[in-house]
C-alpha cells in the first residue's frame, strides 16, 4: 500500500458517511487518529491499518446497507465497486470480532466464506483497539466504558447487546495485549 490509499480510504469514508451519517463518520475518524497512535505496533502495515480504522464502518452507509450487518456489506463494497487490497476488505469484514456477530445474525458461514480472517494478530488486535477505544464521536475512551456505551445504546438483550456480551472477554483480552505491546516499545 502507498500513502495515496490512506487518503482514498479517508475521501471514501468521508464521501459515504458525512451526510447520512456525521456521527458515524466522527467515529471513523477518531478510530483513524488511534491507528496513528498505535501505528508503531504494525509499522509495515501501518497504512493499512490506518486505511481500515477509516473504512471499517463504511458499511452502515444506507445506500451500501444489503444485508444490514455492516462488516459484511461495508466489504462488498469495497471489493466490488473498488477493487480495494484484499487485506483490506478482509479486516474491513473481520473487524472487532464480527464473526460472533455474523454467528447471531446466521451470516457467519458466509462471513467466513468470503472474507476469511486475517492472520496477523497484531494487526488484527491493532483495529479492534482503536475501534473499541473511540467513542461514536470520535473521543477516546477505555474499552470498559466503550462496551458500557454499545450495551446501553443497543440493549443487552438486543442482537448487538448480545455479541457485544460474547465479544467482551475476547476484546478485553486484545486491549491488553495490544497495551502491554505498547509499553514495551521505545519513545
Amino acid at each position: 500500500m502507498n500513502g495515496l490509499t490512506a487518503k482514498w480510504a479517508r475521501a471514501l469514508a468521508e464521501a459515504e458517511l458525512s451526510g447520512p451519517l456525521p456521527r458515524r463518520l466522527l467515529h471513523s475518524l477518531g478510530v483513524l487518529q488511534r491507528a496513528t497512535e498505535v501505528a508503531e505496533l504494525v509499522v509495515q502495515d501501518a497504512e493499512l491499518l490506518a486505511s481500515a480504522a477509516v473504512l471499517h464502518d463504511v458499511g452502515y452507509a444506507p445506500r451500501l446497507a444489503v444485508t444490514g450487518f455492516h462488516p459484511l456489506d461495508g466489504a462488498r463494497f469495497l471489493r466490488d465497486s473498488h477493487a480495494a487490497d484484499e487485506r483490506l476488505v478482509r479486516l474491513v469484514a473481520n473487524h472487532s470480532f464480527a464473526v460472533l456477530e455474523a454467528e447471531e445474525r446466521g451470516l457467519r458461514a458466509v462471513l467466513e466464506a468470503e472474507f476469511p480472517a486475517l492472520d496477523d494478530q497484531r494487526l488484527v488486535d491493532a483495529l479492534v483497539y482503536c475501534d473499541m477505544t473511540t467513542t461514536p464521536d470520535g473521543m477516546v475512551t477505555t474499552v470498559e466504558a466503550r462496551l458500557a456505551e454499545i450495551t446501553s445504546r443497543y440493549g443487552s438483550d438486543s442482537l448487538v447487546g448480545r455479541f457485544i456480551h460474547r465479544a467482551s472477554p475476547e476484546i478485553l483480552a486484545t486491549a491488553g495485549r495490544v497495551e502491554a505491546a505498547l509499553a514495551i516499545q521505545p519513545r
